[in-house]
């Protein structure tokens, strides 16, 4: 579910909504929710929570685009 996490911060349905969503999908159904903003609730009843952000990056040091890589 692309970015479900900021659909619900910006209201376009609510946590409720999604929590119902995960308890009620069969066993054998793989869920993959992204976005920013995962409520507390969200984190606690998921299986994995990843986040990631950017640390270091050679485009800082001018480096361009890489055909078939970034571009």
């Amino acid at each position: 579910m692309e970015e479900a996490n900021v659909a619900v911060k910006f209201g376009l349905f609510t946590d409720k909504d999604l929590l119902g969503i995960i308890v009620s999908k069969p066993m054998e159904t793989e869920l993959v929710i992204t976005g920013r903003y995962a409520s507390t609730r969200i984190i606690e009843i998921a299986d994995l929570v990843t986040e990631m952000r950017s640390i270091k990056h050679y485009f800082k040091e001018g480096v361009g685009a890489r055909v078939g890589i970034e571009k």
